[in-house]
């Protein structure tokens, strides 16, 4: 676990650094309550690991820096504060009072500040983003497959699985494909490598979010960290609802989406490395996962 947490605390002491920098200090306060309260940096480990996994190398690693490296670092950094910024707008829409075993935003400041904190974490990522136009284009192409999956789940809630799926991969898909693509371009990967594993990466974001559904549906909210009931309490749709499925068989469901991810990423261009393991292992891990 040393290889994780080395890249988990490039990703915290980059994070803390950017919303040190913030002004004024009222947003820097709401800014670091919502996105160093916890979480599992899933993301962000996405993107660097899928830059080392597409042959870049890190900071400090083999003893030399690479070009990419500080992009990718910037581009994993910039991904959590888009996840951050949308859970912030998720918990307002679910009335959720709790996150990460913290309060919310607007259980801790308010709906009006907590919309301001999410805009302020989504001009922060920009800014991280900003200095390759191709990053640029996948952070938006992937908000824009965000935004229509939080509009389809209030609007035009899907009553089959072929629908649930869709919203799935807008809703959670786009995300983690843009982090796995991001890596791959500050890995200045060619384009069929950057699909590759944006590819898997979305396979996994599925499979991430049908787990999702089964742990509201059957976890302990103490050790989830938030409520559970409540896709069934605000009639929003999951796997489970939609299908009557059995957790078992979502689980189920959700292997399968695990294994087409490992099959894209067996796909991909990538060099042999513990990345690739990793990588590996996460698409096992999501199914899994009790958190």
């Amino acid at each position: 676990m040393e290889y994780l947490e080395r890249r988990r605390e490039l990703v915290e002491a980059r994070l803390e650094s950017v919303l040190d920098a913030t002004e004024p200090e009222a947003l820097t306060s709401r800014l670091e309550h919502v996105s160093l309260s916890g979480g599992k940096r899933v993301r962000p480990m996405v993107t660097l690991l899928a830059f080392e996994a597409a042959g870049g190398e890190l900071a400090g690693e083999a003893g030399r820096d690479s070009p990419g490296s500080r992009n990718a670092v910037d581009f994993a950094v910039g991904v959590e504060l888009v996840h951050n910024a949308s859970l912030v707008v998720d918990d307002i829409i679910d009335e959720s009072a709790l996150r990460r075993g913290v309060d919310s935003a607007w259980a801790a400041f308010g709906h009006g500040s907590a919309i301001v904190a999410s805009d302020g974490l989504l001009g922060e990522a920009f800014a991280l983003f900003s200095a390759d136009e191709r990053a640029m284009r996948v952070v938006a192409e992937s908000m824009v497959e965000l935004g229509e999956g939080e509009a389809t789940e209030l609007v035009a809630r899907p009553t089959t699985e072929r629908e649930y799926m869709e919203l799935a991969r807008r809703k959670t898909g786009a995300l983690f494909r843009a982090a796995a693509e991001l890596g791959a371009i500050a890995a200045d990967a060619d384009a069929y490598t950057v699909e590759a594993f944006g590819q898997y990466a979305e396979r996994v974001g599925i499979a991430f979010q049908i787990r999702d559904d089964v742990l509201d549906a059957t976890a302990d909210p103490d050790a989830l960290g938030k409520p559970t009931g409540q896709d069934e309490a605000m009639e929003r749709p999951s796997l489970v609802q939609i299908t009557e499925m059995t957790p078992e068989e979502a689980n189920a469901r959700a292997r399968e989406e695990s294994d087409a991810a490992l099959q894209a990423l067996d796909s991909a261009d990538a060099v042999d490395s513990d990345a690739v393991g990793y990588l590996e292992d996460l698409a096992e891990f999501v199914v899994v996962r009790e958190r």
